[in-house]
């Protein structure tokens, strides 16, 4: 069964022997594709929809996986049983998936690794997270087509990031690389478009926007 890049790179960061539960579980490729690679005996694939999650029961018949991937229908956390420590979500706006776990506050002390994959405010997401007992153990780029998107692998523990480091991540700024240049290039470029549309009275978002300029600039000709 075909998966796309963005989910097999998801996978790949899951550690071997996690018991998950996948919010959102696009058809459970992702449950299949962690199963069928060893990573785990046993996963969980919900969604919030019926007809996602019928369409996931007949992937995984036809893998013939039913015994290790259960699915489960519920919004957001509520399939959360105490056996799961890692929780994914991908696929989201950012600020969907801080309104997830912030409406199961006491799931989020109880598991031991997040997987998040936003579609946006990604920095929003790391405050939030950072803030509830997580730190960053991890981050990727994936290319899906033409699009570049951010995992964040998030582990049970305590430190403290800068302004700089929650904006671009602090695992991303020791890597760099390519897809890092690409990436904010990109976020450079719309920065650049979005202060020349602002205002001159917006002083305060002129501001934001010129230092965020500012930084990308800094990081992506070091």
């Amino acid at each position: 069964m075909k998966i796309n890049a963005r989910l097999k790179k998801i996978g790949d960061l899951v550690e071997a022997n996690s018991f998950c539960l996948d919010v959102g579980c696009d058809h459970a490729l992702l449950d299949i594709y962690l199963i069928k690679q060893r990573k785990m005996e046993h996963a969980v694939a919900s969604d919030i929809a019926p007809g996602p999650l019928e369409q996931a029961k007949k992937n995984i018949q036809r893998e013939g996986l039913e015994d290790q991937i259960e699915t489960r229908l519920g919004p957001g956390l509520e399939p959360y049983t105490k056996d799961i420590n890692t929780i994914i979500i991908s696929g989201m706006g950012g600020r969907n998936i801080i309104g997830i776990l912030k409406a199961k506050p006491k799931v989020l002390k109880q598991i031991d690794t997040l997987i998040l994959s936003p579609n946006n405010y990604q920095e929003d997401v790391k405050k939030y997270i950072c803030k509830n007992g997580f730190y960053i153990a991890n981050e990727e780029f994936v290319r899906d087509n033409r699009f570049i998107y951010q995992i964040i692998v998030l582990k049970r523990g305590e430190r403290r990031y800068t302004k700089k480091e929650y904006f671009f991540g602090p695992v991303f700024l020791e890597k760099k690389g390519p897809l890092f240049r690409e990436y904010y290039t990109r976020e450079l470029k719309s920065r650049e478009i979005l202060l020349s549309m602002l205002p001159k009275n917006y002083y305060l978002k002129r501001l934001q926007v010129k230092k965020e300029i500012a930084m990308i600039q800094k990081e992506i000709t070091d």
